[in-house]
Protein backbone atom coordinates (compact mmCIF):
# COMPACT_ATOMS: atom_id res chain seq x y z
CA UNK A 1 0.00 0.00 0.00
CA UNK A 2 2.86 2.38 0.82
CA UNK A 3 4.34 1.89 -2.68
CA UNK A 4 0.99 2.71 -4.26
CA UNK A 5 0.79 6.02 -2.32
CA UNK A 6 4.34 6.96 -3.36
CA UNK A 7 3.56 6.19 -7.00
CA UNK A 8 0.37 8.23 -6.83
CA UNK A 9 2.26 11.18 -5.33
CA UNK A 10 4.96 10.89 -7.97
CA UNK A 11 2.37 10.89 -10.79
CA UNK A 12 0.69 13.96 -9.31
CA UNK A 13 4.03 15.78 -9.22
CA UNK A 14 4.80 14.85 -12.82
CA UNK A 15 1.34 16.02 -13.89
CA UNK A 16 1.77 19.26 -11.97
CA UNK A 17 5.16 19.78 -13.60
CA UNK A 18 3.66 19.38 -17.10
CA UNK A 19 0.86 21.79 -16.24
CA UNK A 20 3.39 24.37 -15.10
CA UNK A 21 5.41 23.98 -18.30
CA UNK A 22 2.37 24.19 -20.56
CA UNK A 23 0.91 27.20 -18.78
CA UNK A 24 4.18 29.11 -18.45
CA UNK A 25 4.58 29.87 -22.13
CA UNK A 26 7.33 27.34 -22.73
CA UNK A 27 5.02 24.88 -24.45
CA UNK A 28 5.84 26.35 -27.83
CA UNK A 29 9.50 25.54 -27.28
CA UNK A 30 8.76 22.00 -26.16
CA UNK A 31 6.35 21.38 -29.01
CA UNK A 32 8.64 22.85 -31.67
CA UNK A 33 6.75 26.09 -32.28
CA UNK A 34 9.30 28.38 -30.67
CA UNK A 35 12.16 27.71 -33.03
CA UNK A 36 11.32 30.61 -35.32
CA UNK A 37 8.72 33.26 -35.88
CA UNK A 38 6.44 32.04 -38.62
CA UNK A 39 5.62 34.22 -41.57
CA UNK A 40 2.50 36.26 -40.96
CA UNK A 41 2.89 36.24 -37.19
CA UNK A 42 3.19 39.22 -34.90
CA UNK A 43 4.49 38.25 -31.48
CA UNK A 44 5.38 40.18 -28.35
CA UNK A 45 8.11 38.18 -26.62
CA UNK A 46 10.16 39.31 -23.64
CA UNK A 47 9.38 42.97 -24.23
CA UNK A 48 10.06 42.85 -27.96
CA UNK A 49 7.55 42.97 -30.81
CA UNK A 50 8.60 40.55 -33.56
CA UNK A 51 7.17 40.41 -37.06
CA UNK A 52 8.11 39.23 -40.54
CA UNK A 53 7.28 41.95 -43.08
CA UNK A 54 6.62 41.23 -46.76
CA UNK A 55 8.83 44.09 -47.90
CA UNK A 56 12.54 44.33 -48.68
CA UNK A 57 15.10 45.41 -46.11
CA UNK A 58 15.59 48.73 -47.92
CA UNK A 59 11.86 49.45 -48.04
CA UNK A 60 11.40 48.55 -44.36
CA UNK A 61 14.47 50.65 -43.45
CA UNK A 62 13.18 53.73 -45.29
CA UNK A 63 9.71 53.27 -43.79
CA UNK A 64 11.25 52.94 -40.30
CA UNK A 65 13.11 56.23 -40.66
CA UNK A 66 9.96 57.99 -41.90
CA UNK A 67 7.93 56.50 -39.03
CA UNK A 68 10.43 57.81 -36.48
CA UNK A 69 10.03 61.29 -37.97
CA UNK A 70 6.21 61.04 -37.95
CA UNK A 71 6.21 59.92 -34.32
CA UNK A 72 8.69 62.67 -33.37
CA UNK A 73 11.25 60.15 -32.14
CA UNK A 74 14.80 61.49 -32.39
CA UNK A 75 17.11 59.05 -34.16
CA UNK A 76 20.28 58.66 -32.08
CA UNK A 77 22.18 56.01 -34.06
CA UNK A 78 21.57 54.11 -37.24
CA UNK A 79 23.59 51.48 -39.05
CA UNK A 80 22.75 49.39 -42.10
CA UNK A 81 24.36 46.96 -44.50
CA UNK A 82 22.91 44.55 -47.07
CA UNK A 83 21.94 41.96 -44.42
CA UNK A 84 21.01 43.83 -41.25
CA UNK A 85 20.04 47.23 -39.95
CA UNK A 86 19.68 48.76 -36.50
CA UNK A 87 18.13 52.05 -35.49
CA UNK A 88 18.08 53.60 -32.02
CA UNK A 89 15.85 56.54 -31.17
CA UNK A 90 14.67 58.43 -28.10
CA UNK A 91 11.15 59.54 -27.36
CA UNK A 92 9.41 61.64 -24.75
CA UNK A 93 10.83 61.13 -21.28
CA UNK A 94 14.07 59.90 -22.90
CA UNK A 95 12.42 56.52 -23.60
CA UNK A 96 14.72 54.35 -25.72
CA UNK A 97 13.39 52.76 -28.94
CA UNK A 98 15.40 50.09 -30.78
CA UNK A 99 14.53 48.64 -34.18
CA UNK A 100 16.41 45.64 -35.55
CA UNK A 101 15.91 44.54 -39.14
CA UNK A 102 17.24 41.40 -40.80
CA UNK A 103 17.11 40.63 -44.51
CA UNK A 104 15.27 37.34 -45.21
CA UNK A 105 15.28 37.65 -48.98
CA UNK A 106 14.09 39.97 -51.71
CA UNK A 107 10.66 40.61 -50.16
CA UNK A 108 10.95 39.50 -46.56
CA UNK A 109 12.38 41.28 -43.53
CA UNK A 110 12.47 40.30 -39.87
CA UNK A 111 11.59 43.36 -37.79
CA UNK A 112 12.03 43.60 -34.02
CA UNK A 113 10.88 46.61 -32.01
CA UNK A 114 11.68 47.27 -28.34
CA UNK A 115 10.52 50.33 -26.43
CA UNK A 116 12.25 50.94 -23.09
CA UNK A 117 14.04 48.30 -21.05
CA UNK A 118 11.05 46.08 -20.32
CA UNK A 119 9.19 46.77 -23.56
CA UNK A 120 5.89 48.48 -24.24
CA UNK A 121 3.49 46.47 -26.39
CA UNK A 122 1.14 49.34 -27.23
CA UNK A 123 3.92 51.73 -28.27
CA UNK A 124 5.69 48.98 -30.21
CA UNK A 125 2.46 48.25 -32.11
CA UNK A 126 2.05 51.98 -32.81
CA UNK A 127 5.55 52.09 -34.28
CA UNK A 128 4.83 49.02 -36.41
CA UNK A 129 1.63 50.65 -37.69
CA UNK A 130 3.57 53.81 -38.62
CA UNK A 131 6.21 51.73 -40.43
CA UNK A 132 3.52 49.86 -42.37
CA UNK A 133 1.89 53.15 -43.32
CA UNK A 134 5.09 54.17 -45.09
CA UNK A 135 6.10 50.82 -46.54
CA UNK A 136 2.69 49.72 -47.71
CA UNK A 137 3.81 46.48 -46.12
CA UNK A 138 2.08 43.93 -44.06
CA UNK A 139 2.98 40.75 -42.30
CA UNK A 140 4.31 38.16 -44.73
CA UNK A 141 1.84 35.42 -45.61
CA UNK A 142 2.64 31.71 -45.48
Amino acid sequence: MKGFVCMKTWLKLVGLGWCMILLSGCAALLLGGGAALGAGSVMFVRGELRVVESTSLDSTWNASQAAMKDLQLAIVTQEKDALRARLKARGAGDKKVVLKLKNNGERSTDLRIRVGFFGDKALSQGILDAIRKHSGGKAAAN
